[in-house]
């Protein structure tokens, strides 16, 4: 079972040995509204942890996303070219942007776990 980290920008990671997936959390999602626009690192890109690593549009806004990690991109989710709503449908789920092999998996340990990212959603206000 993948163990899933949080960030302060909204994104998450679900890590699985040195594989790992990064999306958007649903609160992200929430509050960006309906998506319209997906925009992901290319596969074999390399991405730097805090460095942006892609792009998300909705009807509202446009927001960066930023790398939760650094490592090297393996594959990106080609569904939401097409589909980029099934990010609000199942943002951590068939919603997920890419996937990267992990350079560094000590840069994991000042993430949030689902409590704590919990906690940094209410202090948030």
């Amino acid at each position: 079972m993948a163990r899933v980290y949080y960030t302060k920008e909204h994104e998450w990671i679900a890590v699985d040995g040195d594989t790992a997936t990064v999306g958007i959390t649903a609160h992200a999602a929430e509050q960006l509204g309906d998506i319209v626009y997906v925009e992901t690192p290319a596969e074999g890109a390399s991405v730097e942890k805090g460095a942006e690593a892609g792009v998300v549009e909705s009807v509202k806004a446009a927001s960066d996303v930023y790398a939760p990690a650094s490592g090297e991109v393996t594959e990106t989710n080609t569904a939401l070219e097409g589909e980029p709503g099934k990010v609000n449908e199942s943002p951590q789920g068939e919603g997920w942007f890419y996937r990267l092999k992990l350079s560094d998996p000590s840069e994991l340990e000042d993430l949030m776990d689902e409590a704590a990212y919990k906690d940094f959603l209410k202090s948030e206000g």
